[in-house]
Parts: structure tokens; C-alpha cells; sequence
């Protein structure tokens, strides 16, 4: 028997909001900066990233990344109806 090497992609619906709870930190260096560029293609320019409120290691990751972005305007935690400090508000440029 032999094995494929070749899997089929898999399609994500893109969406004005990215929820990060079945990532590890270390996957979020490829699928924020991958996400954004994908947002600004659909022209979304505002985007809910839910990263949950745990102990923060996932927000500072978001964080750090959304920072050192230059297509990245600004950030801030949501308000209590948006998830509060679950979850990250971005406006793209």
C-alpha cells in the first residue's frame, strides 16, 4: 500500500472574525499576517480576533504580530458586548 503525499486543501470561509481557539501561539506567526492580507483582499476592514481570556498567552501573541504589522492601523480589546479581553478589534488599511 502506499501513501499520498498530496493532500487536498482546506477552504476557509474568510470572515470579519478569526476565532483562535484551536491554534497553538506557534501557529499564529503564518495565520495572522496570512489572514489579514486574505481580510484585505474581501476588503474587510475591520476584523474580531478571538484569542479567549485564559491566561494571555495567546493575546500577547495576537498582539505582538497585529504591532509589528504595517497593514495593521490600530487594535484594541473589545468591549463587553464583543467579547472583552477575549477578544482583539483590528482595523486594516
Amino acid at each position: 500500500m502506499t501513501e499520498s503525499a498530496d493532500q487536498d486543501p482546506v477552504e476557509f470561509v474568510i470572515s470579519p472574525e478569526l476565532d483562535l481557539h484551536t491554534f497553538r501561539p506557534s501557529d499564529l506567526g503564518e495565520l495572522i499576517p496570512d489572514y489579514i492580507g486574505l481580510c484585505l483582499e474581501k476588503e474587510l476592514t475591520r476584523v474580531r480576533i478571538i484569542h479567549g481570556k485564559g491566561i494571555g498567552t495567546l493575546r500577547e501573541t495576537v498582539h505582538a504580530l497585529l504591532k509589528k504589522n504595517p497593514r495593521v492601523e490600530r487594535y484594541q480589546l473589545a468591549d463587553q458586548t464583543e467579547g472583552g479581553w477575549g477578544a482583539t478589534i483590528a482595523w486594516l488599511k
